[in-house]
């Protein structure tokens, strides 16, 4: 049963009317299937998960127009591919319609890169359709998002899926040589995730599996069949599956354990699996602070510059921007005290309830609130010997509790000195 095609490239639709599951679009009364039939062709982004037919949509809707196709992939196209696209649909005339620019996964794209893009959609020398995975809103810049219709295309259902599986079972050439018996489906439906090609793919290693096995020549398709397969062909890396979190914690326990080498690999597996920068970057500012805190607060200023610059950059070169801020916060100094100290606050609060604020710290806005106190006793603090005054800013049940302890790092280390010059021992009790 070997092909060089894998059965969801075999079973991609040819024309709108086999396209599954987007019937507010696609169907009779669908809105894109109205406007093209009425000849209009928009700007578009198309806003979907995994293996809902973003591709294969805009494909067909080209197809059916007669118009020049141009593809890009975020993740390996920059601004100088954006402009050989737009140079080769200019020389087209002026009364050439206008060719179509097809970006998959165009959150990837960095600000400047859709930038490159604005001119040419705004005059029309290109009709931009993307494609993405995340919002729109967020990820692609107002100014081209507002030239652009969204379209939401919506998860397939069980019954989509079950209507992929017999249509391939029906007109596939290959599958239709074999006496095939679906006999469960529920771990299919699991694996697949309402990813259509991840469903055909993984129906088709069952196959395969079950044709080895088989003894009369049958196929049995199983749910222990199919548990089986899908655990002995693991995707490399799964953006939306539990590989994925595996991956990424992996990733932080190597910064978090101080191996900037076992960091910068899991950083590659990631980065080769296709995974959002910005996903990665926001992942490194919640450690920067958790797991570094004080005892470096540079790190957090790395993170957070690193975040904005891979979002400035975009794939592929934010790889680098993130491997160094990967490395340096490996090698820098640990502490959790910051993420304790909130953990036991958030405890304290939980426990106790909301407790008043004491009088003296209470805001006083009016002559009133003054009469009843408000502020009475507050102490400036800037008043006092270096910017101290000691007083109590605690409700009285937890007068002298210490939630924040300076781990044994320097840079902590002179906090604690200044808290024990200050307070006394006052919160160097266990």
């Amino acid at each position: 049963m070997e092909t060089e095609q894998p059965l969801a490239e075999r079973q991609r639709p040819r024309s709108l009317d086999q396209v599954v599951g987007q019937e507010h679009l696609v169907g009779a009364q669908g809105v894109l299937a109205k406007a093209l039939d009425g000849g209009i062709l928009p700007s578009m982004v198309l806003w979907g998960p995994p293996g809902v037919g973003k591709t294969t949509l805009a494909r067909l809707i080209v197809q059916g127009l007669g118009r020049d196709f141009h593809a890009l992939s975020a993740i390996n196209s920059g601004v100088k591919d954006v402009r050989e696209v737009i140079e080769k649909a200019s020389g087209g005339g002026l009364f050439t319609r206008s060719a179509v620019l097809f970006i998959d996964e165009i959150h990837r794209f960095s600000k400047a890169q859709q930038d490159s893009l604005l001119g040419a959609v705004e005059k029309g020398i290109i009709t931009l359709i993307g494609a993405t995975t995340e919002n729109p809103s967020f990820e692609v810049i107002p100014a081209l998002l507002s030239r652009c219709q969204v379209y939401v295309l919506q998860p397939l259902g069980e019954e989509h899926l079950l209507e992929l599986l017999q249509r391939a079972m029906a007109n596939d050439a290959t599958l239709q040589t074999l006496k095939i018996e679906i006999r469960e489906t529920d771990a299919l439906m699991r694996a697949s995730g309402g990813d259509a090609r991840r469903l055909l793919n993984t129906f088709e290693l069952c196959v395969l599996s079950a044709q080895r096995n088989a003894t009369d020549g049958s196929v049995v398709i199983d749910d222990a069949l199919v548990k089986h397969v899908v655990q002995n062909n693991a995707a490399r890396y799964d953006k939306q599956g539990e590989q994925h979190y595996d991956i990424v914690s992996a990733f932080i326990k190597s910064i978090r354990g101080s191996d900037p080498n076992a960091a910068v690999y899991w950083l590659a597996r990631m980065v080769e699996g296709g995974e959002d920068a910005l996903f990665i970057a926001r992942r490194m500012v919640i450690l920067a602070s958790e797991d570094i805190g004080n005892a470096n607060p540079n790190a957090l200023l790395m993170a957070t510059t690193s975040m904005q610059a891979a979002q400035m950059i975009g794939w592929p070169e934010s790889r680098i921007i993130l491997s160094q801020c990967a490395i340096y916060l490996a090698c820098s100094p640990k502490s959790n005290a910051s993420y304790l100290a909130i953990v036991n606050a958030q405890a304290a609060v939980q426990r106790t309830g909301d407790l008043s604020v004491p009088l003296a710290l209470r805001n006083a806005p009016t002559k009133l609130m003054k009469e009843l106190g408000h502020g009475k006793e507050y102490l400036y603090s800037h008043d006092g010997e270096g910017h101290f005054v000691e007083q109590e800013f605690m409700p009285d049940v937890l007068r002298g509790t210490a939630f924040y302890r300076p781990a044994a790092n320097p840079k902590e280390q002179e906090f604690a000195a200044r808290l024990e010059q200050l307070w006394k021992g006052k919160y160097s009790k266990e």
